[in-house]
């Protein structure tokens, strides 16, 4: 059957037009080829029914017949035995195809936000650290109907192999503002479309969650793993809300919080 499909059946690894591919470093794929990975058949039908661009897939021949038939023909397809794909990825990769997307010129807050938006949903992320974290965090702002999420520039990339991959594909959907002046856009929020800047914290002076009011235009502000919010970021919010915790829990996963902070302010 491949004889009739649009499709480039290598029998090495060492081809060229696989240089991405073997350079599979989060970094090295967007400072080189400003490209992103999405691996597995779930993503790839969510990045091809998304408005991104993408560059090429890689499958092995074993699903070739089952995936090709799903990408469009002006995408170049390549073909591998598995033997050569595993050696591409360094583990063997069961899912059997990997695509390369193309990265977006960076968003700014006029690109997300309308000013006669009559509601405005926002979770914001100085410096989540972790891939995991801020992959289930993009699920979790998708899944709640947030508008568009920021972060600022000491975060991890939001488009790194993992974060995509536990996004679930929702990140091809939810705009991402990748602030490079954090402070400067957290103002402009409050100045120019009204938001209500809520800061997430452990402590006893704030505002438990359930006592605290819903607000049209809002924006959820979580913090980093182990420190949470700096004095910054605690100074440009308009108010601090808790999870009001019991049996001496001291605090929980970021990714769990925010889901119930969501859940109070957007259900």
């Amino acid at each position: 059957m491949l004889q009739d499909m649009p499709v480039l059946q290598l029998s090495t690894s060492d081809d060229p037009r696989l240089a991405p591919y073997r350079e599979l470093k989060d970094r090295t794929l967007a400072a080189r080829h400003g490209l992103f990975v999405a691996e597995g058949e779930h993503l790839l039908t969510r990045l091809l029914a998304s408005d991104f661009s993408v560059a090429s897939v890689l499958m092995a021949d074993r699903r070739a017949d089952e995936l090709v038939p799903l990408v469009p023909a002006d995408v170049d397809v390549f073909v591998l035995p598995q033997e050569q794909l595993n050696a591409i990825v360094g583990f063997r990769f069961h899912s059997g195809v990997v695509a390369m997307g193309v990265r977006k010129p960076p968003a700014v807050l006029e690109d997300v936000l309308r000013g006669d938006a009559a509601t405005i949903k926002l979770v914001v992320c100085p410096d989540l650290i972790s891939a995991e974290n801020l992959g289930s965090m993009i699920r979790l702002s998708a899944g709640f109907g947030a508008d568009a999420m920021i972060v600022g520039p000491r975060s991890i990339d939001p488009f790194v192999r993992q974060a995509v991959r536990v996004s679930m594909g929702t990140i091809f959907k939810l705009p991402i503002v990748q602030s490079p002046d954090l402070a400067k856009d957290l103002s402009l929020l409050k100045t120019q479309w009204g938001v209500h800047r809520i800061a997430t914290v452990l402590s006893d002076q704030a505002t438990p969650l359930p006592a605290s009011p819903r607000h049209d235009r809002v924006a959820l502000m979580f913090g980093n793993e182990a420190q949470g919010l700096d004095a910054e970021a605690l100074s440009l919010c308009d108010e601090r809300v808790t999870i009001p915790m019991r049996l001496g829990t001291d605090s929980l996963n970021v990714a769990i919080a925010a889901g119930i902070f969501m859940y109070h302010y957007w259900q």
